[in-house]
């Protein structure tokens, strides 16, 4: 796995989880058997269609699993200051999975309507994390809330802060939800489809501050996002995700520029490249996912394969191409590219 220095880098070690959803008599197997290590001041980009299992993997590591939910295997492992501890053991209402989130591990999610409360103001929210995560005095605490607003690109902070959720616009409380999640410096920062909401200049001023973090702090970031170009842009390694598994996986340029897996392959062949004109070529992936209760045998994808063959009827074990790239694919060596 690689040096010792190296190991003690790892800030999250997630080892064959395994997220189930019950639902009348039904199981949907959201994440089954997915593995991966986030670094200090490096960035996992998870990639992948919608009902992948990307956000139910980062709702595992935050224990905000819904009630239906539980984690059936595998292990969470967080590196914590105090030491390591093992997310997964944990009580998800207990006092240490409450120190855990917002203070150490924090997460923006995409609607920011679930994470900011209408009652309250957008200050006292951001304010009211770090009362419970930081020693700081009250007016300091305010003077972060608004130096934290401003950072995020909000105009007028000292009379913003005082404003509560249904005054600010849509992308005004996405910019105040990662103004929280970022206030105590987290030694790990989730991030699902953050910017979804703002326009491409807000985007732009959100990501710095978020490489920002990373580069001052050692931030580990764990990026959801459907944005290709995001990848390219921000990703120090990137890992693909198809029904639930982690289908191909290793640095950015690694997955980007050699792709071993036939979704991998599909998936950069659906995107429009700039400056190519209007006139280039889009190929769309056929078909549809599979419903996650009446699921294909064997690969999940070969439905949608035009790789497909009699092995697929047996869904391959992970392997690794180099030592950092790893793909599950029988056919992994016809889809790589030509040298």
């Amino acid at each position: 796995m690689g040096t010792a220095q190296s190991e003690a880098d790892v800030v999250v070690s997630v080892e064959g989880l395994r997220t189930y959803f019950y639902n009348d008599n039904r199981c949907n197997k959201a994440v089954d058997d997915v593995s991966f290590e986030i670094r200090s001041g490096k960035t996992l980009c998870v990639v992948g269609e919608s009902g992948c299992g990307k956000s139910v993997t980062a709702s595992s590591i935050m224990q905000l699993l819904p009630r239906l939910a539980r984690i059936e295997e595998g292990s969470i492992t967080f590196n914590a200051q105090s030491g390591a501890l093992r997310i997964d053991k944990l009580d998800r209402n207990g006092r240490a999975m409450r120190n855990i989130r917002g203070g150490e591990i924090a997460m923006i999610f995409q609607d920011p309507m679930k994470s900011l409360n209408p009652v309250y103001t957008v200050g006292f929210q951001i304010a009211e994390n770090l009362k419970y995560h930081t020693r700081l005095a009250s007016r300091a605490i305010r003077e972060l809330t608004i130096e934290m607003l401003g950072k995020m690109g909000i105009p007028l902070p000292e009379k913003r802060v005082d404003q509560y959720p249904h005054e600010f616009s849509g992308g005004m409380r996405q910019r105040a939800m990662i103004a929280m999640a970022m206030a105590c410096n987290p030694r790990l920062l989730i991030a699902d489809e953050p910017t979804t909401a703002l326009d491409v200049t807000i985007q732009a001023q959100i990501f710095e501050t978020m490489l920002k973090l990373k580069a001052e702090h050692g931030t580990a970031i764990m990026l959801i996002t459907h944005d290709m170009g995001v990848v390219a842009e921000l990703a120090d390694e990137v890992a693909v995700m198809y029904m639930g598994k982690i289908v191909e996986g290793g640095t950015v340029e690694e997955v980007l520029r050699t792709p071993r897996h036939p979704y991998t392959k599909a998936l950069l062949a659906s995107i429009p490249v700039l400056g190519r004109g209007r006139n280039q070529q889009i190929e769309p992936i056929r078909g549809s996912t599979p419903d996650p209760y009446d699921r294909p045998v064997g690969c999940q994808f070969a439905p949608r394969c035009d790789y497909a063959g009699e092995k697929c009827a047996v869904m391959p074990d992970e392997e690794y191409v180099s030592f950092t790239h790893r793909v599950r694919c029988w056919k992994h060596q016809e889809v790589a590219p030509d040298e």
